[in-house]
């Protein structure tokens, strides 16, 4: 097991990697920017080095100055959490080159699960359903017009190396299409460095399910279910749940050993999610993969009992996948809110101080925060106050508790989320578990009239 551990990020994920470093004997080292000098994280950890000012590419996203903590602290390894550094391919080079252990694969796996592109090349030769979509990036409007030809309409053009729905434009009329690739191109090359783009058939009303997965050095892999991510605002999740409500057990364990099975013939190492599009037919559609935690990941971790960030530290430590899980088995249903610093009507950022700050708890209940009484949320970070989430024996129960829990979290200062979770969970179609990727856009028209 390493001796000392850099975490490479902040907030709640600082403070989730900080546990379980602590559960496992491992001493802790926070990095934190000028903003973040009275963070949680800089106080629990054995010790803490300021990287620079606020903005993130300054001290989070400064690959030298993160490296030279590590230097400094003399660590074994940096875990980088989610967001930030998390999948940056260069960054795990560094760290090869330096000799400290980054958790989480490879930087070759990185690079290629970056390359949006080319991941869908790589996992359809693996076995698994892609959309139809152009034979790799776009480089010009002929091409692109050419490739709508054979897609046909509408479609979507997507930034190859990005994600999180930047450098995203839909087309459903040809007349769209020139303007539409030429502003995906921009804003890729702004927002990712890269201007380059791919198209792919739209699936219309989609349900986004994902797969989570382990893999260790000995090419092992195993996946332990799905959770459902399909409520979103502007391609950002905002509520998720496990299992999925419309996935059937033959549907899932098909599914589930696809991923296995093609993650095995690439030699995944570490923690991963498969993600894909299931279409109004029940067909299962890759997307992508991201190479690293989920900001999602309490939901598997509440029904089946594994320990995902213990997981990925043991795995990068080299220990087998059948020491770290042992048999998994699957219980219950839960469902997570992400309570966010936003107006929950407009959805503009809400930074400030928290002057009052209550979280619920209970039976099932649980919640990963780094807020408390007196923090700041400031405006240079994501506005990620907390993680909600309600474990049952059923959904109905889940529902339940997540209610109670919603009605009892105290949060003053800031405008938050919690309003529209509370729209959601008593909407009769959430209920009933049926919805796509367009319900949030409907509740909040009706909520507006």
């Amino acid at each position: 097991m390493f001796r000392k551990i850099l975490i490479a990020n902040r907030g709640e994920i600082a403070l989730r990697i900080l546990g379980a470093c602590k559960e496992l004997g491992v001493r802790t080292v926070a990095v934190y920017s000028e903003a973040d000098r009275n963070a949680l994280h800089v106080r629990f950890a054995d010790e803490a080095i300021c990287i620079g000012p606020p903005r993130s590419a300054e001290s989070y996203l400064n690959i030298p100055q993160v490296i030279s903590a590590a230097e400094v602290a003399n660590v074994d390894a940096i875990h980088p959490g989610y967001g930030f550094l998390s999948e940056n391919a260069s960054f795990a080079e560094v760290c090869e080159i330096s000799h400290v252990t980054f958790i989480g694969p490879s930087p070759a796996m990185i690079r290629m699960m970056g390359e949006k592109d080319r991941a869908r090349t790589e996992m359809a030769a693996a076995g698994l359903p892609v959309i139809p979509g152009s034979a790799g990036v776009v480089p010009d409007e002929a091409a692109a017009r050419h490739a709508a030809g054979e897609i046909g309409l509408p479609l979507i053009i997507k930034a190859a190396n990005g994600g999180g729905g930047r450098g995203m434009r839909i087309v459903r009329h040809k007349r769209e299409l020139a303007p539409a690739f030429e502003t995906a191109r921009a804003e890729a090359e702004q927002v990712f460095g890269s201007p380059k783009v791919y198209m792919e058939k739209l699936i219309e009303r989609p349900r986004h399910i994902e797969i989570q997965v382990l893999g260790d050095r000995y090419g092992n892999v195993i996946h332990l279910g799905e959770r459902e991510c399909t409520l979103q605002r502007r391609h950002q999740k905002v509520l998720e749940e496990s299992p999925s409500t419309i996935l059937d057990a033959a549907t899932r364990e098909r599914v589930g050993q696809q991923v296995v099975e093609a993650l095995r013939k690439v030699g995944y190492l570490s923690a991963g999610t498969v993600e894909f599009l299931r279409d109004d037919s029940g067909n299962m559609y890759f997307i992508e993969m991201n190479t690293r935690i989920q900001v999602e990941h309490p939901l598997t971790e509440m029904v089946t009992g594994v320990d995902l960030v213990k997981s990925q530290i043991r795995l990068a430590a080299g220990e087998k996948l059948s020491e770290v899980t042992g048999p998994v088995a699957f219980r219950g249903h839960a469902i997570e809110c992400r309570i966010n610093a936003e107006d929950p009507e407009t959805f503009t950022p809400s930074p400030g101080r928290i002057t009052a700050f209550r979280v619920p708890g209970g039976p099932g209940i649980r919640v990963d925060t780094a807020a408390y009484a007196d923090a700041v949320i400031p405006p240079y970070y994501d506005s990620l106050i907390a993680k909600l989430v309600a474990h049952g024996e059923d959904r109905a129960e889940a529902i339940a508790r997540m209610k109670q829990a919603l009605d009892g979290f105290v949060i003053e200062g800031v405008k938050t989320t919690i309003p529209l979770h509370k729209k959601i969970l008593v909407d009769p179609d959430f209920i009933a578990g049926k919805f796509d990727t367009s319900f949030l856009e409907r509740l909040t028209v009706v909520a507006a009239k």
